[in-house]
């Protein structure tokens, strides 16, 4: 059995993981964000929790860490999410290469680790619209 592939099959396996690549990069772009949203909020909850308890203008401000606690939770999730998205990604790349390497079919593992990372990254939207919703409608108290 040869174990060397030719320059076709090499092509082929490329133009294959050309989307799982962009998915990938989409999923660091992602986290950038959400780690830049993550940090944000965390941030105000330092502030918050810097104020004095009672007797300051802004005391009543610290009525709002629950939400920002849920916010950093849904944030929290929603980056393992992506990360376990881009990890599902990153392997149906090597699975493709490898299987080629050893001629092996790939079809089946690849549809399910590209399904598999479209839908924890599915989940991790669906984690940042909550997180985004909460943000935006229930405002910081006066």
């Amino acid at each position: 059995m040869e174990f060397v592939p030719s320059i076709e099959q090499l092509s082929q396996i490329i133009s294959q993981v050309v989307a799982p690549a962009f998915l990938l990069g989409a999923v660091a772009s992602f986290v950038s964000i959400l780690a830049g949203r993550m940090s944000g909020v965390i941030e105000r909850m330092r502030y918050i929790n810097d104020l004095p308890p009672d007797g300051h203008s802004k005391s009543r401000l610290k009525q709002d860490l629950p939400r920002l606690r849920r916010r950093v939770l849904l944030l929290q999730r929603s980056l393992l999410f992506s990360i376990a998205s881009g990890v599902a990604g990153a392997l149906l790349i090597i699975v493709a290469f490898g299987a080629a390497l050893l001629h092996r079919e790939h079809l089946w593992g690849t549809a399910l680790l590209f399904s598999l990372s479209m839908l924890l990254l599915c989940v991790a939207l669906v984690m940042l619209a909550a997180e985004v919703w909460i943000g935006l409608n229930e405002f910081d108290p006066l």
